[in-house]
């Protein structure tokens, strides 16, 4: 279990972005950072989608979830929750719940909003509702990373955010650049510490 699992849905790339900045956190730690994501829901019964994504990450399985060390779970903000896609793979994990697989690992929230006061943080506490379910340890971001004190974007304790603007077209600027590596490195010095305590 040496890696932390950066599990994401990205519409435009700007979740994505923050995954793979959050991944090079957790690698400037020591861990490995495995990148998954997760298909789209259609409204169509009959839609179905290929077993692999045409580009990005893999789309995750169970077993990602299963043996990770710690997760780091982003989604866009849908008004003010997480996307249905990463709902509908969260409401799939009911066998993991009932054997305790995640119990006592860490984890970590992300999202990306079009709007300042578009719901990043009801998004993020409703994305911690399920892990807590699960019995992860939950992380946020405490205020000794200084960026949250100084950032007119995105940027909150409860989790790295990113302001996309309303064509969703804005960059992950440096600020929120930062503070996803940040989580990186606290899901994975935190899962070396746990390791270390467990040996």
């Amino acid at each position: 279990m040496r890696y932390i699992l950066v599990l994401y849905y990205s519409r435009f790339g700007a979740t994505a972005e923050m995954a793979h900045q959050i991944a090079r956190g957790v690698e400037s730690a020591g861990y490995e950072a495995r990148l998954r994501t997760v298909p789209p829901v259609s409204t169509v019964c009959e839609a179905t989608a290929a077993p692999i994504p045409d580009q990005g990450a893999p789309y995750a399985t169970l077993d990602d979830l299963r043996d990770c060390a710690g997760l780091a779970l982003g989604s866009p903000t849908r008004f003010g929750n997480m996307a249905a896609p990463m709902k509908y793979f969260l409401d799939g994990t009911s066998e993991l719940w009932l054997s305790g697989s995640l119990t006592g690992k860490p984890a970590g929230v992300f999202t990306s909003t079009s709007s300042l006061h578009g719901g990043q943080e009801t998004t993020l506490l409703t994305m911690l509702i399920p892990l807590l379910h699960h019995g992860m340890l939950v992380m946020g971001l405490p205020y000794t990373e200084t960026d949250l004190l100084h950032t007119t974007s995105g940027g909150t304790p409860y989790g790295p955010s990113h302001l996309a603007g309303a064509e969703s077209s804005r960059p992950v600027n440096d600020e929120e650049k930062r503070l996803c590596m940040a989580l990186g490195r606290r899901l994975a010095t935190t899962a070396a510490q746990l390791a270390g305590v467990r040996a």
